[in-house]
């Protein structure tokens, strides 16, 4: 079976945050056989300051203990993933993207919270940037006290969000091939949002044609699901769903969340774009994030 996923870059500050983010990328990279990029940033701004020379030089050799550290978690926990280090100068989430852009990566996995301060600003806001502006999926990792071992990351349960848009499309694609590599099972996710409805008449029949618009999505997601083998599952929910999808993914102990960056907007449904951005940054577990502009898996 070839390769999806070839290459994952993780960008790393050497924070916590930033291990978490790697983790699941190297247990990824081991399970789809994929090679692990690790890429540590020198902002370009200490660059340009009044810094002396000893300074910058320990932001320098702290971006070689960064990538050096994330290195040997992948060698230790796989000898046979190919690891490439490199140390860029320059804006963060940009030097991200370039690198993910100019390499032909097809996956960036990063943490979401790192260091803040002269320290380095990795993590956090620059993943969002991240988010907001790459053309490959993004796997969002939040800090977890109770991190499990590489060896013990799990694939099982996959939660994915649908709107029936292009967007939630993509996603769909991505999160079954995703499935279908790691056997993994599927639920689906249609979220109604009703407090924007006002008369109760008109209430009613926008509410039965939301429904109906999701039964079809969901419906959409399941035959996908079948023609490849992967066990998908659906139900309908009521509720923003920027509030009702980080709340299933912890009630139901999934294991990743799979969603597309652009969707509908308005009230047939919105959830999709800006509300990506806030299960990030509420979920309790990872996030994997599908741009509309991705190729297809």
């Amino acid at each position: 079976m070839s390769r999806f996923i070839e290459s994952i870059l993780i960008p790393t500050d050497g924070s916590d945050g930033a291990l978490a983010g790697a983790k699941r990328g190297i247990a990824l990279a081991s399970q789809i056989d994929a090679d692990v990029h690790v890429l540590s940033i020198v902002e370009s701004r200490f660059q340009a300051s009044d810094l002396d020379e000893l300074d910058l030089l320990s932001f320098e050799e702290n971006a070689e203990e960064a990538v050096e550290a994330v290195a040997q978690l992948a060698t230790d926990h796989d000898d046979e993933i190919a690891v490439t280090t490199t140390i860029r100068e320059g804006t963060p989430f940009q030097s991200i993207r370039e690198y993910a852009s100019r390499r032909e990566i097809d996956v960036i996995a990063m943490g979401t919270k790192g260091r803040t301060g002269l320290d380095r600003v990795l993590l956090g806001s620059v993943t969002e940037n991240v988010l907001r502006t790459a053309r490959t999926p993004v796997l969002a990792v939040p800090p977890n006290p109770d991190e499990p071992a590489i060896a013990d990351v799990p694939f099982d349960r996959f939660l994915l969000p649908t709107d029936g848009s292009d967007g939630a499309a993509i996603a769909t694609d991505w999160g079954i091939e995703l499935a279908s590599r790691l056997e993994s099972s599927i639920h689906a996710l249609y979220s109604i949002d009703t407090s924007p409805l006002g008369d109760e008449r008109e209430s009613d029949e926008l509410l039965e044609a939301l429904e109906s618009r999701g039964e079809a999505a969901l419906d959409a997601v399941r035959e996908r699901g079948e023609d490849v083998g992967v066990t998908v599952s659906g139900s309908t929910v009521t509720g923003a769903p920027v509030r009702v999808i980080p709340s299933y993914a912890t009630e139901n102990d999934v294991d990743l969340i799979v969603m597309g960056t652009h969707g509908r907007t308005g009230i047939g449904q919105w959830f999709l774009g800006s509300v990506t951005e806030n299960v990030v940054r509420q979920a309790d577990v990872p996030v994997f994030c599908v741009p509309v502009s991705a190729q297809e898996p």
